[in-house]
């Protein structure tokens, strides 16, 4: 699967480290990593894309004193890996110092890392990912003969591995797969030239291909999505509670982080600045940070740096116990490292409301009368000033039921307004990349329409 083997990348860290020493280096970081994978798309079954990719990354960080310098490479050899160093030595040797530089805290660093079993290999061929992808398609125009379109269907398997060496006594690595099928077809009104058409698209990734759904079952929820988006209108201008679908309720979670993050809070540039400490969201709401649940995508024993994660409460009833930091913009800020160079890992968002009937049908009834948002468009998030302004596609629901579906509508808050205003989370929990919410309902947003 890889070639070379993990004692082999080892070797060659070492190696990388030696040669900065030797050269004067007062400390140095080296990381090597290789990966493969095979990505197939199809569009009303017939092939569009097959890419095989072998990828090889070598990178050293060297220090002298406090000023340092970065060089990477793909190629393995010893001369190519010595002439890295050489130029990362240079490059350190031309920089200003920096009071923050310099490898973390060995005391942190993870000597004896968990198994979270992270690698779980896809061996399939280019004809069986065509055939899976085609699967996903046929699900999708079995459901409705208004599924008259597909703008295609995905599968990838991918996998990788990586050693991390420090000159201050880490060295460590493993192997890790993820695997997704995807699937995008497209409704339309009626089979008439010029009949409204509606698209939509779901998936499914998993670190174990056995975790991943039936590629049947992605194409016929994706088709029923796109179906459900017919016949939509715009709505006047109003104020009124807004419902994030839990796939969408993961990116509000991913703002509180970006804001959260040390790089933001070090240059002064996030709306919660100095929030440490303070009531952010109301007091049922927490959020965990649990980097040790074996096969999740976001499951991590030890950060880019190789300081341990552990398991801690980020917020606790409504209140920010802790930011996400790496060695340097925690040294920037006064304070130590979480174990999150690289970025968070594992969250969960939940609410100590939240039953295990809430459903969405459930929080649809909780909203009553509402939007409940499926769809984002544009970047309209200002992570200085915390101001949120989407284009958005979702459906209008009344006394808890869907009445129509909306598009053509902005929602607009502000992020500050919108945490203090989630009135709970739905148990309709979704894991997307390294953060798990369900969906989230806010007490009052402006809906702009026509």
């Amino acid at each position: 699967m890889f070639s070379h083997s993990p004692t082999q990348l080892q070797e060659l860290v070492s190696f990388l480290l030696a040669e900065a020493k030797a050269l004067g280096a007062t400390d140095a970081a080296a990381e090597l990593s290789e990966g493969s994978g095979l990505s197939v798309s199809v569009r009303k079954g017939n092939i569009e894309t097959i890419e095989q990719n072998l990828d090889k990354q070598a990178g050293v960080t060297v220090f002298i004193g406090q000023r340092r310098g970065n060089a990477g490479t793909s190629d393995f050899s010893k001369e190519s890996l010595k002439a890295s160093v050489k130029a990362a030595f240079h490059i350190a040797q031309h920089t200003a110092e920096d009071d923050c530089a310099g490898l973390a805290e060995a005391d942190l660093l993870e000597k004896n890392p968990k198994d979270l079993d992270l690698y779980h290999p896809w061996n399939i061929n280019t004809a069986e990912a065509v055939e899976i992808a085609r699967d996903a398609e046929r699900g999708a125009f079995a459901v409705s003969k208004n599924i008259t379109n597909s703008d295609g269907a995905t599968v990838s398997a991918q996998q990788s591995h990586f050693m991390l060496g420090t000159s201050n006594g880490f060295m460590g690595g493993y192997a890790i797969s993820r695997h997704y099928i995807a699937c995008t077809p497209i409704a339309s009104a009626s089979n008439k030239k010029g009949a409204a058409m509606q698209r939509d698209d779901w998936h499914t990734t998993a670190r174990a291909p056995e975790d991943l759904a039936r590629p049947q079952d992605v194409g016929a929820y994706a088709a029923k999505r796109a179906l459900a988006r017919l016949g939509a209108r715009s709505i006047s201008t109003r104020h009124c509670p807004v419902l994030f679908e839990a796939p969408l309720a993961v990116g509000l979670v991913g703002a509180y982080v970006q804001a959260t993050s040390g790089g933001a809070l070090y240059r002064k540039s996030s709306f919660l600045q100095d929030s440490l400490g303070k009531t952010i969201f109301p007091k049922h709401i927490d959020l965990l940070e649990e980097p040790h649940i074996p096969r999740l995508t976001g499951s991590a024993p030890f950060d880019e740096e190789g300081v341990r994660t552990r398991s801690r409460k980020v917020i606790d009833a409504g209140v920010v116990q802790g930011y996400f930091l790496s060695t340097y913009s925690a040294r920037k800020l006064g304070m130590q490292t979480t174990g999150n160079a690289g970025g968070s890992h594992q969250l969960q968002f939940k609410s100590r409301l939240t039953k295990p009937s809430d459903d969405l049908p459930a929080m649809l009834k909780k909203m009553g009368t509402g939007l409940l948002v499926t769809d984002l468009m544009g970047q309209g998030v200002n992570y200085v000033n915390g101001d949120y302004s989407r284009g958005a596609f979702g459906y209008w629901v009344e006394n808890g039921v869907i009445v129509h579906p909306v598009e053509e509508i902005t929602i607009a808050g502000n992020l500050n307004d919108m945490f203090k205003q989630i009135v709970t989370i739905g148990a309709d929990t979704l894991v997307r990349g390294t953060k798990e919410t369900g969906s989230i309902l806010i007490e009052n947003m402006t809906v702009g329409g026509r």
